[in-house]
């Protein structure tokens, strides 16, 4: 992955454009902690060789994984970036379009790309953080915890 700093304060803005082979969400977080990554926002479009996605099942509080075995287009590819304790913690929802013109998208559980994804982050200069949510299992955006 090669990334540039579009802006930087008071919100510092990156293009990160991933190569064949790379894993999105291991390279993702990398960065969100290279960079000190607290209150991002991203885009993204490209392709992935393979996917798998994720279904939050409810009574379970769980993921439920769905693998997408095949050459796919990212359509959309949306989430943030926020701490979760001290680590940033990478946060992404697709919709990923198949040759046949169907789509299948859910949280972004691991992807592999071919040929290249290309990702906007923008980070406010604030930081975000997630709590630990008992009813859904899972940790979210608290705006007001600093």
């Amino acid at each position: 992955m090669k990334s540039r700093k579009l802006t930087d304060l008071p919100e510092r803005s990156f293009a990160l454009v991933f190569e064949t082979g790379d894993e999105v969400m291991s390279v993702l977080q990398r960065f969100a902690e290279e960079n000190s990554l607290t209150a991002c926002s991203l885009r993204a479009i490209g392709a992935f060789e393979h996917a798998v996605v994720g279904y939050f099942d409810w009574e379970k509080k769980e993921y439920l994984r769905i693998p997408v075995d095949e050459q796919v287009e990212v359509l959309s590819l949306l989430g943030d970036i926020a701490l979760d304790g001290e680590m940033p913690k990478v946060h992404l929802h697709a919709v990923l379009g198949r040759r046949d013109g169907s789509t299948v998208g859910g949280h972004l559980l691991e992807a592999f790309v071919r040929p290249t994804l290309e990702v906007i982050a923008n980070d406010a200069p604030v930081h975000l953080r997630r709590r630990f949510d008992a009813a859904s299992g899972i940790s979210l955006i608290d705006p007001k915890a600093s």
